[in-house]
């Protein structure tokens, strides 16, 4: 009998990229389709504008007219803005309008965000078989937030996300953790901590204790490990922040003294301590909410993973105020868990009783799918003043010179530098500071 012939070049690239294909087209939609920032994103929005088209005149630089409650680094900002400035100068070239530069930005970090979801999406390949890592595409694919999310320059994403200069963050310390590497699993926790999201110290405290009770290392080793990559990553945030602000700052200990030790966060509101169990999960994760404890039921290997993570929650609970995004990079490993739940179903699925269970969760699978479609119309309509800002420059252009005012609901609600039109427009008047 002939071997089978060799598969075609096409054939390889969906073999290998397929599932990275069908996730990236997704969070390109989202991107594509709105296009514009809210005020929670608004210091990355801006750091990424002023370096891209004001370099190293920092004088010009908008944080330093608007600085927000809190400083945030820009580290992030420096490595998206130097990954999209190839794409930018193009457009500058070409004389491109600058909210498609926005467009390119994002489109950016959600290639790094992807490319580390990707390199976890392998280990769970590895780990637990081709079916979880088919279920684990299919739930991230139909839940709304995690792909709208990944391509928003969020403190959040840029946690989850990021590779830098030294370590890794958050999905790059879930592969970590699978594949064995555990004092990786800590270095990569204490970048997105101690950079990018102080409050990622208790994800890392919890992943580190279930670490040392494993006996997965010594606890020299983890103090040697965490002590010299927080003193590399404090140095460097230190050293890249305190020439941008131009004052000697550690960004993310600001915050974590304004939210945590002030408390200072619930002046923007306050929740139940079980709203994240109770109402973020829930609509966040929709049919994986479920599965996801099944799946911790049903097989016992996924247990050590997902209760670090679930206690991170729990702890983050004892803030008065919460946002989904704060614990968006619990999704993945829970999303794991019911992929195991719906992988046993799946290979059940002919068997009396558990047939019944697969339809139940077909059907969960399509009314999750709409649900995430109604919540992309939502957010479709949630940006007016980027909307307004773009309908206004498509207005008579007959004027010489025009000046627009920009008041601070405008601004919080998708107005940001990138929207900015040059001629006949002189310039755009902040009303209203932007809240970081």
């Amino acid at each position: 009998m002939a071997p089978p012939p060799p598969p075609t070049p096409a054939a390889r690239i969906l073999r290998d990229y397929g599932w990275d294909l069908l996730l990236g087209s997704i969070a390109a939609f989202y991107a594509v389709m709105v296009p514009y920032t809210k005020v929670e994103e608004s210091f990355n929005v801006q750091a990424i504008h002023d370096i891209l088209y004001h370099n190293h005149h920092i004088d010009k630089y908008d944080h330093l007219e608007f600085p927000g409650v809190v400083p945030r680094t820009f580290i992030g900002a420096l490595v998206i803005s130097l990954l999209s400035s190839p794409a930018i100068l193009m457009m500058r070239i070409f004389h491109v309008p600058k909210v498609y530069s926005l467009l390119a930005v994002r489109l950016m970090l959600g290639c790094v965000t992807l490319t580390t979801l990707r390199l976890f999406r392998v280990e769970i390949k590895r780990k637990y078989g081709r079916h979880v890592e088919a279920f684990f595409v299919i739930l991230t694919a139909i839940q709304f937030h995690v792909l709208f999310y990944s391509t928003r320059p969020l403190p959040n994403i840029l946690a989850l996300a990021f590779v830098c200069a030294f370590c890794h963050a958050v999905n790059l310390a879930y592969s970590f953790w699978f594949k064995g590497n555990f004092l990786c699993t800590l270095q990569a926790l204490i970048v997105a901590a101690v950079v990018f999201r102080c409050d990622m110290v208790l994800l890392l405290g919890t992943i580190g204790i279930a670490l040392l009770l494993s006996r997965s290392f010594s606890l020299l080793e983890a103090v040697k490990c965490c002590i010299s990559t927080v003193l590399v990553c404090i140095g460097f945030t230190v050293l890249v922040d305190s020439i941008m602000w131009q004052r000697i700052l550690w960004p993310e200990f600001e915050v974590f003294w304004f939210n945590s030790v002030l408390n200072r966060s619930s002046e923007w509101g306050t929740h139940s301590i079980h709203w994240y169990f109770t109402s973020a999960l829930p609509r966040s994760m929709l049919v994986a909410y479920p599965l996801c404890l099944v799946g911790a039921l049903l097989d016992r290997r996924i247990v050590p993973y997902v209760l670090p993570v679930a206690l991170f929650v729990v702890l983050y609970s004892k803030l008065p105020h919460k946002e989904l995004r704060f614990i968006i990079a619990s999704i993945p490993m829970f999303n794991v868990s019911a992929s195991l739940a719906a992988g046993r179903i799946y290979n059940n699925r002919k068997k009396s009783g558990w047939n019944f269970l697969y339809v139940l969760m077909l059907g969960a699978f399509l009314v999750s799918l709409g649900y995430s479609a109604v919540t992309f119309m939502a957010s479709y309509s949630n940006y007016p003043g980027g909307h307004a800002l773009k309908a206004l420059h498509e207005a008579d252009s007959s004027v010489k010179e025009k000046t627009v005012h920009i008041d601070a609901f405008t601004a919080m609600s998708g107005v940001s530098r990138f929207c900015e039109n040059e001629n006949p427009w002189r310039k755009i008047l902040e009303g209203g500071r932007h809240f970081h």
